[in-house]
């Protein structure tokens, strides 16, 4: 989704909005994950999805075409890049808060995977043959609190 706007001025204001949605809405995922609440979802999640895609729409059509903000008042620009330092520093503050959450996900099924290789035992034997033994039944996992 494009913006529709009739001049550089009305651009430029048109994405100053949306850039303070969106950072308005990834700071709130960030303080989300944070507090250790699911993500936004729902009516938020898709306009938080929809604006990232439009933001990035619109900045490659502005890069390919820069004469469509060019022309925009001087204040509206300087604004507008405020409003950017701004999404960026929510966008760093959120890329933080799901780094953690991956860390501590990967550290959990690390754990996870050798609580299972402790309980399964040492590696199979080989047989008389020189064939590896097959477990005889199925090896039960018990993941608990200690785990």
């Amino acid at each position: 989704m494009a913006l529709i706007a009739n001049d550089a001025q009305d651009r430029a204001e048109q994405l100053i909005l949306l850039t303070e949605r969106l950072a308005a809405l990834v700071a709130e995922e960030a303080r989300r994950v944070d507090a250790r609440l699911p993500p936004l979802d729902g009516a938020e999640g898709e306009e938080k999805n929809r604006l990232a895609n439009a933001y990035r729409l619109e900045l490659a059509r502005i890069k390919q075409e820069p004469a469509l903000i060019e022309s925009a008042p001087p204040a509206l620009l300087q604004a507008l890049r405020d409003r950017t330092v701004k999404l960026h520093e929510a966008l760093a503050e959120h890329e933080t808060a799901l780094n953690a959450v991956k860390l501590i996900t990967e550290g959990l099924v690390h754990a996870m995977a050798e609580e299972v290789a402790r309980q399964r035992g040492p590696a199979v034997n080989y047989d008389a043959q020189g064939a590896m033994e097959a477990p005889s039944g199925p090896i039960p996992t018990v993941l608990d609190r200690s785990a």
